[in-house]
């Protein structure tokens, strides 16, 4: 416990202690429970929780979608709240921890679930719904099971938003709703399953029918679990292109997630759905992964190039595409890559491609990775303030760049912002849309300046090209 703060080592105690309070009723007065549907239930949880498929999905899923929450849920419709209680504890005991310290980790979620069962049973049985199960006018039982799941969900999420505001000093409130939002509707629908599985229990086909319900959720947990473990092969595909790429050219180290970063600014406020914009990060982040084909002396080269080097240095978005060609999840990203350096008028590489049949994707990221090259300090310049860049991108929309990305980008910034080091500095239109480098200042003077967050509004129209 020691690697946990003391604020939350209180909380995790309080919510034990309360927990326990909450179990006060079996030892006191007589209590009719159904033992062997609690050992049953108890068990079965601890099965869910136990396979090493599921805990992958902890750490990509809302904590609503991580566990079999429909048997906590059938035993808050079946059993007392004091036995009801007593289900979550095992499986939370004895399941895998991702993160150290493993203890305190187990106990908190034994007494989070244990706590958001009991509220939930109250609920159910404050509502009457222990007397519907068995009835023959089964929608009847619909509207207390709804009211548990919500309580569950509300009491689940309150706790872990306050753990979170005690050992990671987030804001409670903010965490809270976060978590509320992106959890009620999946434990409905855990709601639902669970009262199935709890009509079916009470049923004359008995417990075994019951496990029925869990094939599908079973099914789903293994499919998640696939889903996450190929996005993450995804992100480990990128990641490692990202910092060969950065290794490589040291002066551009952190451009391509700046890029990635513009381009779903400009594809958000071009109103692009949330697959698309995935793949246009990826198309932003891996834009210059064609570097890796060029020279390491060329990338690091302070003064002028040679006309040979500069046509050595376009070649990188065609290297770039053959690298990325069998990457099937890349989609669209992989055009962005062949031609963002392609420009409006036609005079760009490696096509020479104009208008409209430049992909939009490579209209996107050629906005983005210019912003980006004029807002940051190079080998061969020093970095513009974001209000000259911006200016310049106007000055250059139509003949190099696509208007409406430009327009775009101007709007997203002034409504979120955008951190660079800013400095002031001329450069011309042509090296930057291009990409290519020219003799400059030497950046030395300008290295250490601080982020400073620059709004667009602070542009003034018409500004310096």
């Amino acid at each position: 416990m020691r690697s946990v703060p003391a604020t939350a080592r209180a909380y995790i105690l309080g919510a034990v202690l309360c927990a326990a309070a909450c179990l006060l009723p079996l030892f006191g007065q007589r209590t009719t429970v159904g033992w062997s549907a609690v050992a049953l239930l108890a068990a079965l949880y601890a099965g869910c929780e136990l396979p090493p498929r599921c805990r992958h999905l902890r750490k990509a899923l809302p904590i609503s979608a991580a566990s079999f929450f429909p048997v906590l849920l059938t035993a808050a419709f079946l059993l007392p709240a004091a036995a009801a209680m007593l289900v979550a504890v095992p499986g939370s005991l004895l399941g895998r921890v991702e993160r150290g310290p493993a203890a305190p980790r187990r106990i908190w979620r034994a007494a989070q679930l244990a706590l958001a069962t009991w509220s939930a049973a109250s609920t159910h049985t404050l509502l009457g719904g222990g007397r519907t199960l068995g009835e023959p006018d089964f929608p009847r039982a619909l509207a207390p099971a709804a009211a548990a799941a919500v309580v569950f969900c509300l009491v689940l999420t309150l706790l872990e938003a306050g753990i979170l505001a005690t050992a990671e000093r987030q804001p409670a409130g903010v965490a809270w709703r976060g978590l509320v939002l992106h959890s009620l509707v999946p434990h409905l629908v855990h709601g639902l399953a669970g009262l199935m599985m709890a009509v079916l229990w009470t049923s004359p086909y008995g417990p075994v029918s019951a496990l029925l319900v869990l094939l599908p959720m079973y099914i789903s947990c293994w499919l998640f679990a696939q889903y996450h473990r190929e996005r993450t092969a995804h992100q480990a595909t990128i990641r490692a292109l990202v910092q060969a790429v950065d290794l490589k050219d040291r002066y551009t180290r952190g451009h391509s997630e700046r890029v990635g970063r513009a381009s779903v600014l400009i594809a958000r406020e071009l109103d692009m759905d949330e697959e698309r914009i995935e793949i246009i990060r990826f198309a932003g982040i891996l834009h210059d992964v064609g570097k890796l084909g060029v020279p390491t002396r060329i990338l690091r080269k302070d003064g002028p190039l040679t006309p040979e080097e500069r046509r050595v240095i376009q070649l990188h978005p065609e290297y770039g595409h053959e690298i990325v060609r069998g990457i099937g999840f890349l989609g669209e990203a992989r055009g962005a890559i062949l031609h963002h350096h392609e420009r409006m008028d036609g005079t760009g590489y490696p096509c020479g491609l104009a208008g409209e049949r430049i992909p939009e994707f490579a209209r996107v990221v050629a906005v983005a990775d210019a912003f980006d090259a004029m807002t940051s300090t190079r080998s061969y310049s020093r970095a513009r303030p974001v209000p000259v860049a911006l200016a310049e991108l106007e000055r250059c929309a139509g003949a190099h760049f696509d208007p409406r990305m430009v327009e775009a980008l101007v709007k997203a910034l002034d409504r979120h912002g955008w951190e660079t080091e800013v400095t002031s500095t001329e450069a011309n239109c042509t090296e930057i849309a291009s990409g290519e480098p020219s003799a400059a200042a030497s950046p030395s003077d300008v290295r250490g300046i601080p982020p400073q967050p620059v709004r667009v509004a602070d542009r003034t129209p018409g500004g310096p090209a």
